[in-house]
């Protein structure tokens, strides 16, 4: 018997408004600046919900984009993300070249974040970086990943979870100019059938996933987001190590806030033995800030660091002329995230604001002025630099 299809698509989307709904626990819900970025946040996570439901399958693996197209609920500027559904009943194999970028990572997990109601079903992580793969001279190789090590494989293995639903990719460039991004495959080892036509009903249920798939979403990011901001206030770091993802990586989140002609300096001491680390903004509803046209993110590689060896940033929504330059993209308020990546220490930055007219009177002497048109061709490389890396 046919499955009964409605006759407007509107009918299996209207969980759509759990999302907006959600604007209840942003900073300003009566501001319509925030119900607009709300919205417009709901359809950033929607787009990315057609591939985590539509484009692969665990039996038929394939790489599609996570979120480094749409930034939503913040990707890291340096990360270009894959992901592709898997199954903790069968085996697979990623191949391919490793290329030079500053780090290639692997994370298996149960569940994908927004893919479930229950946060908590979340888990069973199990992660590889290059430290832990043997690559040919020419950066080619081979990685299996299964519950139990196959028989026959004597060369690269990683484990995942028997009930593992998701692999996650991170390719980590320093360099954006001229690292080269790597070129990956993955396949099931186990025989599967040819990959079938969806029947009507489970087209109807995909759908309707991917409708509840933004306001999951968003739940439990304002809630990560809310929770710096109750913890700390405005413009103090509170660093955290998350459970189960990126087990070497220390975050250092904060939320900033500061008014026309003010700047916010950021202030750190730097690991001795620090392999990456960076620092992005993000907007009141933990999206990246824009970062192919704005001055959002700074990494290891490309931020200057002062004569006394420390990092200093200067956040401020006009050009302050110094290195270093975080540009809000016109928000005023937000959030900051940094990255200290298998550093030997993990220190906390400070924040200090102050008038942007007196700016230098707070940066070290010999601080360089950055003019306008440094700054334009700065701007012109990074924009050519990201748009030739893979986000897509």
């Amino acid at each position: 018997m046919d499955t009964p299809i409605g006759p407007t698509l509107l009918e299996y989307l209207g969980d759509l408004e759990g999302a907006v709904k959600e604007i209840a626990n942003t900073w300003h819900p009566e501001d319509s600046a925030y119900r607009a970025d709300v919205y417009r946040q709901a359809m950033m996570s929607l787009s990315y919900a057609y591939f985590a439901y539509f484009h692969a399958t665990a039996e038929h693996p394939d790489w599609a984009p996570l979120w480094n197209p749409v930034f939503t609920l913040q990707p890291n500027p340096d990360d270009i993300y894959l992901y592709s559904p898997i199954s903790g009943k069968l085996a697979y194999k990623v191949s391919g070249n490793r290329g030079t970028v500053k780090i290639l990572s692997f994370t298996t997990q149960r569940f994908m974040s927004g893919m479930v109601d229950d946060i908590s079903l979340i888990g069973g992580h199990n992660e590889i970086d290059d430290q832990g793969i043997v690559f040919e001279a020419n950066g080619d190789f081979e990685l299996v990943f299964s519950v139990e090590r196959p028989p026959a494989c004597e060369g690269n293995w990683a484990p995942i979870d028997p009930e593992a639903t998701g692999m996650m990719v991170r390719l980590r460039s320093y360099d954006w100019e001229n690292e080269i991004d790597p070129t990956l495959s993955i396949e099931c080892l186990d025989a599967v059938p040819p990959k079938p036509r969806l029947a009507p009903e489970e087209i109807l249920a995909r759908i309707q996933d991917m409708a509840k798939f933004p306001a999951r979403k968003t739940r439990s990011y304002y809630r990560m987001q809310n929770a710096v901001k109750a913890s700390v206030g405005f413009n103090v770091f509170e660093p955290v190590r998350m459970k189960g993802a990126l087990a070497k990586q220390v975050y250092w989140p904060a939320c900033f806030q500061l008014d026309d002609g003010e700047a916010l300096i950021i202030e750190t001491e730097l690991p001795k033995q620090r392999p990456y680390w960076n620092i992005q903004l993000n907007d009141p509803y933990f999206n990246a800030l824009e970062y192919v046209y704005r001055f959002s993110s700074l990494n290891g590689h490309t931020a200057w660091v002062s004569p006394d060896g420390k990092f200093r940033a200067v956040i401020s929504l006009t050009d302050p002329g110094v290195p270093n330059w975080l540009d809000p993209a016109g928000y005023r308020e937000g959030g900051i995230y940094g990255r200290w990546y298998d550093c030997d220490t993990a220190p906390t930055p400070v924040i200090k604001r102050v008038p942007l007219a007196e700016l230098r009177r707070h940066l070290p002497e010999g601080t360089p002025v950055v003019t306008p048109q440094e700054r334009a061709e700065q701007l012109r490389r990074r924009v050519r630099a990201c748009q030739r890396r893979r986000r897509w």
